[in-house]
């Protein structure tokens, strides 16, 4: 099964490309992401993140509650035991 990811947008770049790039943290664990789906992201947003591409915004309560959802069906996988901060 396929899922998305909350995590906090904490840095945005624009790469060499053209392509809107970010680093978003997952409860403490940060990743670069691809945020082109999401031009209207800011830093400090939540977004859902699915392969490396943010294809959602959501707000704090959403990202926590998805969290959430992921840690009691035991679909974390490298990111068990953290809360999105």
């Amino acid at each position: 099964m396929c899922l998305g990811v909350p995590g906090k947008v904490v840095r945005i770049d624009e790469n060499p490309l053209g392509m809107t790039m970010g680093k978003v943290s997952f409860g403490g664990i940060s990743k670069d992401v691809c945020l082109a789906y999401v031009p209207a992201v800011k830093v400090g947003d939540y977004v859902i993140v699915h392969v490396g591409f943010a294809i959602s915004i959501v707000d704090e309560e959403e990202a926590k509650s998805v969290f959430e959802y992921l840690k009691q069906i035991g679909d974390l996988g490298d990111l068990d035991k953290l809360q999105p901060s």
